[in-house]
């Protein structure tokens, strides 16, 4: 899901070798994870396997903060994967085009007649992201509604009234409307629950004993909430599961996602054949999988974001190896964490971060504030402030903190915001990639 965090310390640490795997610098990597904790940049969990085989377990932060009351999490804790998700519904539709039950070209409209362009969208073209269907998580109703029970039929009334972003197969564009309706269909063509096909076609077949359809965040169950850090850890909204289905409902721990991922790459889900669609890559998007190199290494996986959840799950075939991340708290990004986490493997150079940050006076916030549109993109940003703690939120969508690095500089996940008072603007910057932003009078 979509296109969106450490206290006084609690740290619980699992390490099981493997002979099979590099020997690499474990307490250099217990290390990283303290000082994320002891600066309070990131609550979550982490898993590395080569060959199928955990040789790395960690788990920083809490599960649950209530006021004074925190519960830290463990190896065990549950949290939402978001679009990772994704992977799980594209096996079940793999498995059933092998089946004989769809295939790659059947229509849309086989499903869903009253949507847009519904007799030219083909189930491959929904599942690398050519459908042209609306990514209805960005639209300004969204978070209207997000936390609110929504069945399939008012899903569907709000799916029909959206407009096309493009005609089938002539681009790509991410949408999370492709994978809810695939979820869909999966229940009509097996008349059972996603869920419950979730259960039979995958999680009970490998065993991942902590992985399924989530409901309302349950602590009795060891589930975790999300936070957000602003100046101390609060609790994010909770987006109804009902809403996200085959996008983005499923509840998971690393440790689940790495054998999940291992399974898909040696054959025990889907064929090589189908494996192979899944990673070629077509616009930047395969079959709800995407490359996510390291290095000269070729990794495949997907990320995730839900609520203040974000997560990262990726496999290396070349070395058989694979390494999952979810966190409920961020600060420091979650692809900086499995970046950190990789160099420390390979026994690449790495330094630990100082997490050294400055704290501005409320009363320096205030010339940041305000609206702010882009010649680049439709997004429109909205600055705002809570005491020393300043936020960035699009219209209608959720806000969230940004951490002061310089008097001018602020990040948040990876991005990084540069203020321009003189000029009324703020540059957005991710990797190679700038935009700018413009106040309005």
């Amino acid at each position: 899901m979509a296109k969106k965090r450490p206290y006084l310390l609690f740290l619980l640490l699992i390490l099981q070798s493997c002979t099979h795997a590099q020997t690499f610098n474990k307490g250099k990597l217990d290390s990283f994870f303290v000082a994320m904790n002891a600066h309070h940049e990131n609550m979550g969990s982490i898993a590395i396997a080569s060959n199928g085989k955990l040789v790395y377990q960690n788990t920083i932060g809490y599960s649950q903060v209530n006021k004074d009351i925190k519960t830290p999490a463990t190896i065990k804790t549950k949290y939402r994967i978001g679009s990772i998700s994704k992977m799980f519904t594209a096996v079940m539709i793999f498995q059933l085009i092998d089946e004989g039950k769809l295939s790659f070209k059947t229509p849309l409209a086989s499903y869903f007649p009253q949507l847009p362009n519904a007799q030219k969208i083909t189930i491959g073209e929904m599942l690398n992201h050519r459908s042209g269907l609306h990514n209805f998580t960005q639209d300004s109703l969204y978070t209207t509604y997000m936390t609110t029970h929504k069945s399939e039929v008012e899903m569907m009334a709000i799916f029909a009234k959206q407009k096309s972003d493009f005609e089938p197969n002539t681009k790509a564009e991410y949408s999370n409307t492709n994978f809810v309706l695939l979820g869909y269909i999966i229940e009509k063509l097996t008349g059972k629950s996603y869920a419950e096909e979730l259960k039979k076609r995958i999680t009970s077949k490998i065993g991942l004993t902590d992985t399924y359809c989530g409901t309302k965040a349950n602590p009795s169950k060891n589930e975790a909430s999300s936070y957000n850090y602003t100046g101390q850890w609060t609790q994010m909204p909770e987006t109804d599961i009902s809403i996200t289905g085959g996008a983005g409902a499923i509840i998971s721990t690393p440790t689940d996602l790495v054998k999940f991922i291992n399974a898909l790459f040696t054959g025990k889900l889907i064929s090589q054949a189908d494996l192979t669609l899944m990673k070629t890559m077509k616009d930047n998007y395969g079959m709800a999988m995407i490359s996510i190199p390291f290095d000269d290494k070729k990794g495949f996986g997907h990320t995730g974001g839900i609520d203040g959840f974000l997560s990262l799950l990726t496999y290396f075939p070349e070395g058989k190896l694979a390494i999952a991340y979810i966190s409920n708290g961020v600060r420091y990004s979650t692809n900086q964490v499995v970046m950190g986490a990789l160099n420390i493997y390979f026994n690449y150079p790495f330094t630990i971060p100082g997490f050294k940050t400055i704290t501005l006076n409320t009363a320096d916030l205030d010339k940041y504030t305000g609206k702010y549109t882009c010649t680049q993109t439709p997004v429109k940003a909205v600055i705002t402030k809570n005491n020393t703690v300043l936020f960035v939120r699009g219209i209608g969508q959720i806000a969230y903190p940004l951490e002061a690095i310089e008097s001018n500089k602020f990040a948040y996940d990876g991005l990084v915001f540069q203020f321009d008072t003189t000029k009324k603007t703020f540059t957005v910057t991710q990797g190679g990639t700038t935009h700018l932003f413009t106040k309005k009078d």
